[in-house]
């Protein structure tokens, strides 16, 4: 057992003062009271709040992180970027795989994460064949982050197609290939390793409309062996919208709710380009939105409709998607700063006539839609819930004396990141003084790795 006393933590509630916490031996909380004294051996901290989650990530991408910011045509975009991703994406091994997940998790930890839901569709080896266990790739994801000591819903995705009317896959993407049956035996392998350890769930992906057949997905998401989260790309990219109006007659978000029963294990990602109604369908679905700002702006996408969205009680949490900068803070400051620009106002993502913080109001939506994304049925600093908080190191901020929601709005938008401190999840120190204990081995493997990718690519 661990006690804990915090001077402000920000508990379901809302903020409090003089907080004592009982951390048991199974990483959970056993006992969160404000307004205490604080017991003989209890570890005095200052400010905590509950970590974030990351609904949406390819960990493999961090391999490329920075190398994609070179023109390469007149006309740059996604489809561009995408070439690049392809070449690290056909040579990655197991074995480098799983060493820059851990470091990627590692970073994750250092910023404030403490969960990630790892969208993973690089199933096969270089060649496209089945490795020996068809899910070496997806249990090395779940062993990094176990290296690492941060929680994981790994998201084995369906891929199937190219494009819409089932065009076979490119040569670039036969590691992806798979079918529903080997995506099941994946999810089960991958929970069985979770059985060992806590930290490690299970779901499904669908890469997107364009590479999956309704029917499948109609199949799987039905399929009560296979209960969990549900994630897929959607509307991401213009061009996508119009190829799928070509091919069904239907923008991407209708057909999906025409064709599945999309509900609350549902996490849409991206949806960028949305009519009203689709917005409607969304928000009403108790679906989450996975909004990924860091990667959307970095690739050109467009930006997400959260204005008419949120007035429809809409859900959303933010993912790190392509790891190109890991930032919990960065991604719902870029969420809040975009509406700004485009609307020429300013604290956009309240709700109508919602007065009061906006740095606490997207802080607690993107908690609450990143925990229903990865399947936690409780998350922050409630008795029952994993023992997972963020101690923030005030003294970094800009204002001295700052308290409750005005906390969250320094840390967001007056300085460059979250000033983490220390981080725990499942009753154990990860960060300490803003280091990871395996931080320096972490690192260097990940450099190793990287160097031996780019020799050959």
């Amino acid at each position: 057992m661990t006690e804990l006393f915090v001077k402000q933590a920000f508990l379901a509630d809302g903020w409090h003062k003089n907080v004592s916490l009982v951390v048991e031996e199974d990483g959970t909380f056993s006992s969160v009271r404000p307004n205490t004294q604080p017991s003989a051996g209890a570890e005095r901290l200052g400010v905590a709040v509950p970590p974030q989650i990351s609904l949406h990530s390819h960990a493999f991408q961090r391999g490329m992180a920075g190398l994609a910011e070179r023109r390469q045509t007149p006309s740059d975009t996604f489809w561009t970027w995408r070439n690049l991703m392809y070449r690290l994406a056909g040579q990655v091994t197991p074995e480098q795989m799983e060493a820059i997940a851990a470091f990627l998790y590692m970073e994750m930890l250092r910023a404030g994460y403490t969960q990630v839901a790892e969208f993973h569709y690089l199933h096969h080896d270089q060649k496209g064949c089945v490795y020996e266990n068809p899910a070496e790739m997806a249990l090395r994801i779940a062993s990094a982050a176990q290296t690492s000591g941060i929680g994981i819903t790994v998201l084995p995705t369906l891929y199937m197609y190219s494009g819409f009317g089932g065009r076979p896959l490119l040569d670039e993407q036969k590691r992806f290939a798979t079918t529903p049956e080997q995506i099941a035996d994946i999810i089960q392998a991958v929970r069985q390793q979770g059985e060992r350890n806590s930290l490690i769930s299970a779901g499904l992906g669908l890469h997107s409309l364009r590479a999956v057949d309704m029917a499948d997905v109609k199949r799987l998401t039905q399929d009560k062996t296979l209960k969990g989260p549900v994630h897929i790309h959607i509307a991401e990219q213009v061009g996508e919208v119009e190829q799928c109006l070509a091919a069904t007659g239907q923008r991407p978000v209708n057909y999906l709710f025409e064709h599945a029963q999309v509900d609350a294990r549902w996490c849409l990602v991206h949806a960028t380009h949305l009519a009203p109604s689709e917005v409607t369908q969304i928000a009403q679905s108790q679906a989450v939105a996975g909004l990924c700002p860091i990667t959307e702006a970095n690739l050109g996408d467009g930006f997400f409709p959260l204005v008419p969205y949120v007035a429809q009680k809409g859900r959303f949490g933010i993912g790190s998607d392509s790891n190109v900068l890991i930032s919990p803070a960065e991604e719902l400051r870029l969420l809040e700063y975009g509406l700004r620009l485009s609307a020429q106002s300013r604290c956009v993502a309240l709700p109508q006539n919602t007065l009061g913080s906006t740095g606490g109001w997207l802080y607690r939506q993107a908690l609450t839609g990143g925990a229903q994304s990865c399947g936690l049925a409780q998350w922050g600093l409630v008795e029952g819930a994993r023992a997972d908080l963020c101690v923030l190191d005030i003294g970094r901020l800009p204002l001295p004396d700052l308290e409750g929601d005005a906390i969250l709005d320094a840390a967001l938008f007056s300085v460059p990141a979250l000033p983490v401190k220390h981080v725990m999840c499942a009753g154990a120190w990860r960060i300490r003084d803003g280091r990871h204990p395996q931080q320096e081995q972490l690192t260097q493997q990940f450099h190793k790795v990287v160097r031996t990718l780019f020799s050959e690519i």
